[in-house]
């Protein structure tokens, strides 16, 4: 484990005061102590930077001024942050309770990117979204674990490089998949919780959706175009066993006993 570790927790703001001082209380109420708190706040003009002056003492680094959107304001973060590990608690979504950075951070050690699950919180329910221990190429080419439930090594930006500002909405896709299939950073699963993610950010809006796969489809044929072949093939394959499945006469050689149900 390493000695005095610092945790690094970056928020970024734009006209979000209600959400923002939600996740300003959260942090100041953990009973882990090690961490610094760093608020990016775009220029609002909501009340945020009249409620960031108020709290600022509670803060190791704050601004507030215009940026060039979401990814531009977390670079900003990251090249302030001084913690070993990197976590962007965005505002809005919170820790589930004091203790939560406290059992965190046991699981802070050699691994460049560490992740848990998450409380997905909508309008009328809250689930548990559930990272899968393994990752795997066919799982990150569409999914990842949550920025929320993640934390992250300085030194994995340092060595990769920091968010994609050319993408408005998947560049912490981005970022994770190269650090997993082409830099082989160390991972680990924790199957605990210890934030919540309230739907309604840019990904999770129905009208972004064809952003998202047009940003994510232009990343994996520049940058994995070998992958996607295999992943095109294992998808034709799905597509052939699954009309199979249907076939009314496979349906009826299944019956008869003449082959084995699949």
């Amino acid at each position: 484990m390493l000695n005095n570790l610092l945790i690094s927790i970056i928020t970024v703001n734009y006209n979000n005061v209600d959400g923002l001082e939600t996740t300003i209380k959260s942090v100041q109420n953990q009973d882990f102590i090690n961490f610094e708190h760093i608020i990016i706040d775009g220029n609002s003009i909501d009340g945020s930077k009249e409620l960031i002056e108020a709290n600022k003492a509670s803060f190791s680094y704050w601004i507030s001024e215009p940026d060039k959107g979401i990814y531009h304001a977390m670079n900003k973060g990251i090249k302030v942050a001084k913690g070993d590990y990197l976590f962007f608690l965005n505002s809005g979504d919170d820790l589930t309770d004091s203790q939560a950075l406290t059992r965190v951070k046991i699981h802070l050690n050699e691994y460049d990117i560490v992740y848990f699950n998450i409380n997905d919180v909508g309008l009328n329910e809250t689930r548990v979204k559930k990272c899968p221990e393994v990752l795997t190429f066919a799982f990150l080419h569409e999914d990842l674990p949550p920025h929320q439930s993640t934390f992250i090594k300085k030194s994995l930006f340092e060595k990769i490089g920091y968010y994609d500002e050319r993408l408005k909405i998947v560049s912490d896709w981005k970022f994770l998949i190269l650090a997993l299939c082409k830099f082989n950073a160390t991972y680990k699963y924790i199957d605990d919780v210890f934030s919540n993610f309230y739907r309604g950010g840019l990904s999770s809006l129905e009208e972004n959706f064809e952003i998202v796969k047009a940003e994510r489809t232009s990343v994996l044929n520049t940058e994995f175009s070998i992958q996607m072949n295999d992943l095109k093939y294992k998808f034709k394959l799905e597509r052939i066993l699954r009309n199979l499945r249907k076939s009314k006469k496979m349906q009826i050689l299944i019956k008869l006993g003449l082959i084995n149900k699949f």
